[in-house]
């Protein structure tokens, strides 16, 4: 990430291929992880179709660039949140030169809303210098019934993790199962409204929150003055208003 161009792409990741935090490489979790990502949930608002775009998103990424695939990804509004706040895509898009090399990424949890017209999902990434992080990233569902990403904003570990530990001759290496956390907000009784999401403090920088269209998740975001990226995202479950995600990223240097 030499240039602010090529910064970008960090506070934009959304999909596949961490083994760990800091370790081996991976291509993306196994059809069976995808398959067992809460496919028995209600009517549309299935977590896996938001793990299946991120991996063909992340195929993307690797056989056409990683910003030729943003591109072919993002919705027409989608914005980038940077060092100095949310920034439209679109008005990056000119200056991204896709790098040799993409960055690799994973979701750890996808919250959709109960008509699954909305979703989050939020994970880890790994730079191809060896930098590791977390991302968040909003999806929106089309007429067509595909995802496209309407918000991204991701952040360095400060301070970094340690590397992991070569392995040497007779050692034996176990490492961890992919897992998906996916969550899916609860469908008000019939004739019933889904009760309005507590209120949020406004803190001394910038920031803003959306609900979605059937009003079961919500997702917001801020930007302190010192440049730290806070994203929150409350989802109505089983009556009641859950904070599935909360992150506090920093900005990088090269942003």
């Amino acid at each position: 990430m030499r240039s602010r161009a090529a910064a970008a792409f960090a506070l934009g990741i959304a999909a596949l291929a961490l083994a760990g935090c800091s370790g081996g490489q991976r291509r993306g979790p196994p059809p069976e992880v995808i398959n067992r990502v809460l496919t028995g949930a209600p009517g549309e608002a299935q977590p896996s179709s938001i793990v299946a775009t991120e991996v063909a998103y992340a195929r993307a990424a690797r056989e056409r660039g990683q910003f030729t695939a943003m591109g072919e990804y993002a919705a027409p509004a989608a914005l980038l949140h940077g060092r100095n706040g949310p920034v439209p895509f679109n008005a990056l898009a000119g200056e991204l030169t896709d790098p040799e090399e993409p960055v690799q990424w994973a979701p750890r949890t996808v919250v959709i809303s109960c008509d699954g017209a909305l979703a989050v999902s939020a994970g880890r990434f790994l730079e191809p210098e060896g930098f590791v992080g977390s991302y968040v990233t909003t999806w929106a569902r089309q007429p067509d019934g595909s995802y496209k990403w309407t918000y991204d904003v991701a952040g360095r570990d400060d301070p970094q993790p340690p590397p992991r530990p070569k392995a040497e001759e007779g050692d034996i290496v176990v490492t961890a199962m992919d897992s998906i956390l996916g969550l899916v907000a609860s469908c008000p009784p019939r004739g019933l409204e889904v009760p309005p999401p507590p209120a949020v403090p406004i803190g001394e920088g910038d920031g803003n929150a959306r609900l979605s269209s059937d009003g079961t998740l919500r997702w917001r975001w801020e930007h302190g003055a010192d440049g730290t990226k806070q994203v929150a995202v409350d989802y109505f479950y089983q009556g009641e208003w859950v904070t599935a995600i909360e992150e506090s990223l920093a900005s990088s240097p090269q942003e």
